[in-house]
């Protein structure tokens, strides 16, 4: 079944096809790779506030949450390396794990990145949910923080090589819709899970196999990409995909780009190499850059240990689970913005207008914690307070889900020419992993020692970024994949980098 049809420019004249059902069902499948990862955000943060489990793994955590409810610093009383390690060490593992799946999503096409990160997800739930002592918990932690770095790596790929220009945006943050399908599941498994008298949180954790399986199967009977296909020499299958993908049998302009940008990358003997050269200084800058600032907005904290946050805050056990439920919510609803907005108004406007409301959300969180718990942290929200804090909060995660969240995934994964793409966006997913797992392992120590200055700290990042943004980040809405190189070369800065004879890959 076929949509409207539409034409995208490309090197050698215009590009011909439809927006086919096929290609929205296949990109949605895949995008189901973001529950794996959002799942987990989700469930950790409900997990590690339950008593029964903070009892088993972490008994120091629990008797100190405990004797704080008479009196003393309410900044503190969650800060514990090891429980942090419980979810920062899966980001660890992705972060390695991605330059495995850089090397497999080139060699063997990114449907089998997917497929592979899938079964090993499988696995470290099945251990998460069975685990009788803290080793075999992070064993499981690590084995799923294998998968997630596959899917990470190869799903943006997947869906921005599939989707034709004019749809790119919307499809691809496909996969970031499901991040925040995955987040809100969790909180609401979590919610319930709570009022469970034993072994709730066993529950919690091995829940993330179903994702897993979801993914998986589905990935089964997805096709490859045309420029996969392409890489490793099957040119007719390519072009029967690409003609099936696009609606119509005139694909010879599209085929034969993709042709071109394939034969240039084999010419490329080191991707890891090749990507230090000045002519893609713009595309590595983005790479290392958009993700470290997607994590220091601090938009994980609340993603990680919102339970936990608002416990410190003086929320009540459920009263805190239900908080998280409702941001969730809001996550889910902002993201919808995102797919419908995107590919008209563009990446930049969504990032300047979601990076402005966050900065004043920052600030606003941040002095209303000051001002009612101050520097010692005793203190406690009164339920007007708590409310106002709670809905400047999901400002703030709507801002982020309609900007930061979903296109610090999209724009990488569309910046690279091929030669290159699977080794920038292995930089890319490895460089958010890494400030993901510095989040996770040091937000509770952080909050003990910065105290409300850490909302300010992130605040600071957020301004920093969105002049980033403005100055130094191209639009590329309705860009084909194997064109955009030609943004950099008219950009202000950047075409300083880029050679003068070069005009496309």
């Amino acid at each position: 079944m076929a949509g409207g049809g539409f034409v995208s420019s490309g090197g050698n004249g215009d590009y011909e096809g439809k927006v086919t059902g096929f290609v929205i069902m296949t990109c949605m499948v895949a995008a189901t790779g973001g529950l794996l990862f959002g799942y987990d955000i989700g469930i950790s943060g409900g997990v590690t506030s339950m008593d029964e489990f903070l009892l088993k793994f972490f008994p120091n955590v629990y008797h100190k949450e405990k004797s704080m409810k008479n009196g003393g610093s309410q900044y503190c009383k969650f800060s514990d390396h090891l429980l942090q390690l419980f979810t920062s060490s899966l980001y660890l593992a992705a972060l390695v794990s991605s330059f495995g799946a850089s090397i497999t999503t080139k060699a063997l096409g990114r449907r089998i990145s997917m497929l592979i990160g899938g079964l090993i997800f499988l696995i470290g739930a099945i251990l998460n949910g069975v685990a009788m002592n803290l080793g075999v918990l992070i064993l499981g932690r690590l084995l799923l923080g294998v998968g997630i770095g596959y899917a990470n790596q190869s799903v943006p790929v997947y869906l921005s090589e599939m989707a034709p220009a004019k749809l790119r945006g919307a499809l691809n943050v496909c996969f970031q819709m499901a991040v925040t399908i995955g987040i809100l599941i969790a909180n609401l498994v979590n919610y319930g899970t709570a009022t469970m008298k034993k072994n709730g949180w066993r529950v919690s954790l091995v829940l993330a196999a179903v994702p897993a399986i979801i993914m998986t199967v589905g990935t089964v009977f997805l096709p490859d990409t045309p420029n996969s296909l392409i890489d490793r020499g099957q040119k007719e299958q390519a072009k029967a995909m690409l003609q099936k993908i696009r609606g119509t049998s005139n694909v010879d302009n599209e085929f034969e780009d993709l042709v071109i940008a394939s034969d240039m990358s084999k010419q490329v003997a080191s991707p890891w190499g090749n990507i230090m050269q000045r002519r893609y200084r713009p595309q590595l800058t983005v790479a290392i850059l958009i993700p470290f600032f997607q994590q220091l907005t601090g938009i994980n904290v609340i993603n990680f240990y919102a339970p936990v946050l608002f416990k410190t805050l003086g929320f009540g056990d459920g009263a805190a689970l239900m908080t998280a439920v409702i941001t969730g919510v809001v996550n889910v609803v902002a993201t919808l913005v995102a797919i419908f907005t995107v590919d008209k108004f563009g990446r930049r406007g969504l990032f300047l207008v979601g990076g402005t409301l966050m900065l004043v959300c920052q600030i606003a969180v941040g002095s209303l914690i000051g001002s009612e718990f101050g520097l010692d942290g005793n203190g406690q929200f009164s339920k007007v307070l708590g409310d106002v804090t709670l809905a400047i909060i999901c400002v703030y995660v709507a801002a982020f889900a309609w900007s930061w969240g979903p296109l610090g995934w999209l724009v990488p994964s569309e910046v690279f020419p091929l030669e290159i793409r699977s080794a920038g966006q292995s930089i890319n997913v490895s460089v958010n992993m890494f400030f993901t797992f510095v989040i996770g392992q040091l937000f509770l120590t952080m909050l003990c020692g910065m105290k409300f200055g850490l909302f300010f700290f992130f605040g600071g990042f957020v301004f920093i970024m969105t002049l980033y943004v403005f100055f130094f980040l191209p639009e590329t809405k309705g860009v084909h994949i194997e064109e955009i190189t030609k943004i950099w070369r008219s950009h202000w800065f950047w075409k300083n980098y880029i050679p003068a004879e070069e005009t496309r890959v």
